[in-house]
């Protein structure tokens, strides 16, 4: 496994992609958890706080897809509602976490080619989820190195057994030599 040495400037320059421009006072962190900052333009999560939903707009992001269906316990059940007064697009993609599908990655990859040029949030319950569709995303669609794009999803957690089946699944489908560790 390579590290790659990031200087201070670029670490800099992603938060404040994240965060918004520095300012005298700086902005209340975002309340999520496992936050993982892909890209100036893509960031992935665990379930927002309503509040953190509420700064989406204010933080840059044009678009936010949630990856579990509504009905879970910690779902905030108007976030739709809480996006799209901000002018942020929505999209729900209810994955199953023990059943993800080839269609579920389908119309995942159908809402981020949409959204292509804005800043997008894709989140879930934790970032499961979330950091695997945009592994495989990254990967798939948008011919990232696997090693490097699976660091991100480390960071979060290791994919079991339904979720590494549906990796290698989807990886060999579309010729890529890449097995989930």
């Amino acid at each position: 496994m390579s590290v790659k040495i990031i200087s201070g400037g670029v670490v800099m320059a992603l938060f404040a992609a994240f965060v918004g421009p520095a300012t005298a006072t700086p902005p209340a962190p975002f309340d999520a958890p496992n936050v993982v900052v892909i890209s100036p333009h893509l960031v992935t999560a665990g379930q927002p706080s309503r509040d953190a939903l509420a700064s989406l707009a204010s933080r840059g992001f044009t678009a936010d897809i949630y990856l579990a269906p509504p009905t879970v316990s910690d779902a905030v059940h108007d976030e739709a509602a809480i996006v799209e007064r901000q002018g942020v697009a929505y999209v729900n993609i209810p994955v199953h976490f023990q059943h993800p599908t080839e269609a579920d990655f389908a119309t995942f990859s159908s809402a981020m080619q949409n959204f292509e040029g804005g800043k997008v949030l894709v989140h879930c319950q934790v970032n499961m989820r979330a950091s695997s569709m945009v592994f495989l995303y990254r990967v798939i669609v948008g011919r990232e190195d696997p090693d490097y794009a699976y660091a991100a999803v480390t960071r979060v957690w290791v994919p079991n057994r339904p979720w590494r089946a549906f990796m290698v699944r989807l990886l060999r489908k579309n010729h890529v030599a890449f097995e989930p560790y």
